[in-house]
């Protein structure tokens, strides 16, 4: 009968739809902060903001993670409307950016980005909860989605690096400010999910995941480890400019670890440890990329040492991904993101306030801290390992 030889067709492709839809709404997102990471920093000393007030303003996105982001990824959770939130703060970062652009002392660029982090660091745990949510309904496979947000943040990386050396640095803001318009109009093609409203039990289990202990452990964890990042986010371009490595060279050197970190995406359905496992791999290959970092390495030495990041970085997503998807069920999904993006900016947040301190006192030495950040992580992943391959039901949440 014709409607049944159609059946096959549409349950092939809708999650071919979701899928490229998703990825290239990834793609966007990270283009943004394939641009903005390596080179907002470079804008900000460009226009004669000082060293503590840039580690300050880089830690506002930190910050608004623990402050504004849990109330938005819950709103749009109760409303479950998690694509129209997307696609609101993506438009919102877009104007946002293109305020700042139009600041220039150190106070009023603080509240302007301020303004601006509070839209912007939602989007990628809501495009994460909605990734996880297709991931369940259509089987698909995170890494191979996620990979290319990280193919993406090479190309915003590249073209910011090329520009630095065309351009003055001062105007890289209006790049930034190009790639957030782009990922505005890039989000009115998401696909729709099947979101039915949250009943009351599912919100009581939402609150219920901050008395596990498991998911706890998770989201502490993965905030030691990627908060360990953050005298790399913060001052490794100021630091590469200065020794005298050009736009397009530290521009490569951002794209080696992103290209690491795609490689370790693309193959990670075929890892076959526990997801605990890999974070504490992530976490023992951050210690030693700091430790080495801090010695001031050549250009040479600097180039292999930035591929960890494919580890310290990708793996830890990976095995944290693949943590939350056993211990938070899939209808409060996008609480448990607003919950483990909280934690992160918390720690994040008050890493890149220290480092920003350590820095301009100490220099390279600031990566000794980080180092001790992925160690302690690593050890209590550890230690908690047991617990976190069986979750407990506390969370399920009706």
């Amino acid at each position: 009968m014709p409607g049944e030889s159609q059946i096959p067709i549409a349950s092939v492709s809708a999650p071919r739809r979701f899928a490229t839809s998703l990825a290239l709404f990834y793609g966007a997102v990270f283009t943004l902060i394939g641009a903005h990471l390596p080179f907002f920093p470079v804008w900000l000393r460009a226009i004669g903001i000082d060293a503590s007030w840039i580690g300050i303003i880089i830690a506002v996105p930190a910050v608004t993670r623990f402050t504004v982001l849990p109330f938005v990824t819950s709103l749009a959770e109760r409303r479950a409307s998690l694509r129209s939130a997307m696609i609101v703060t993506a438009f919102m970062t877009a104007l946002g950016f293109a305020a700042v652009g139009t600041q220039h002392q150190p106070v009023l660029v603080f509240l302007v980005f301020t303004a601006t982090a509070c839209m912007w660091t939602p989007i990628v745990p809501l495009t994460d909860a909605y990734a996880l949510r297709g991931v369940a309904r259509y089987g698909l496979k995170y890494g191979p989605l996620r990979l290319w947000g990280s193919a993406a943040f090479v190309v915003g990386a590249l073209a910011c690096g090329l520009l630095v050396d065309v351009i003055a640095a001062r105007h890289l803001i209006w790049m930034i400010a190009a790639l957030a318009a782009f990922g505005a109009v890039v989000s009115l093609g998401l696909r729709p999910l099947d979101n039915p409203k949250i009943h009351p039990a599912a919100l009581h289990g939402a609150t219920a995941l901050l008395r596990e202990p498991g998911f706890l452990v998770i989201i502490l964890v993965s905030a030691l480890i990627q908060g360990s990042h953050a005298a790399y986010y913060t001052f490794a371009s100021i630091t590469w400019q200065l020794s005298g490595l050009g736009g397009l060279t530290i521009a490569g050197l951002w794209v080696l670890g992103v290209l690491a970190e795609i490689v370790v995406f693309a193959l990670s359905p075929r890892f076959t440890l526990q997801p605990s496992a890999l974070v504490v791999i992530g976490a023992l290959c951050a210690v030693v990329r700091w430790l080495i970092t801090a010695q001031e390495p050549p250009v040479a030495v600097l180039a292999v040492v930035q591929l960890a990041h494919g580890l310290s970085f990708g793996l830890t997503q990976v095995g944290t991904m693949g943590l939350l998807v056993r211990h938070v069920p899939v209808h409060i999904m996008a609480r448990g993101q607003g919950y483990f993006a909280a934690c992160a900016g918390i720690v994040a947040g008050g890493a890149s306030i220290l480092s920003g301190a350590v820095y301009a006192r100490y220099g390279q030495g600031v990566y000794y801290v980080m180092a001790a950040m992925a160690l302690s992580g690593a050890i209590l992943m550890w230690s908690a390992r047991r617990l976190l391959h069986h979750p407990q039901s506390s969370a399920s949440g009706g």
